[in-house]
């Protein structure tokens, strides 16, 4: 997965980000069974990754939520 930036992210609607928090979770879980199971390889660079890709969505998510209140 590619990294997710700031401002794309607060261009898509609540539901879209919950989703994409969603899947980048999935995948990040994914990720790491396969690295306690030993069969990951290629893909730890991708764990870091997806850890920071969840942080900025939740950023936007928090941000988007202190501007209503």
């Amino acid at each position: 997965m590619s990294r997710l930036k700031s401002k794309e992210l607060s261009k898509l609607d609540g539901g879209e980000r919950g989703r994409k928090l969603a899947e980048v979770r999935a995948e990040l879980s994914k990720l790491k069974a396969g690295a306690a199971r030993g069969t990951l390889r290629k893909e730890v660079g991708q764990i870091n990754a997806l850890k920071k890709n969840i942080a900025r969505i939740l950023t936007v998510i928090n941000a988007q939520k202190e501007e209503t209140t």
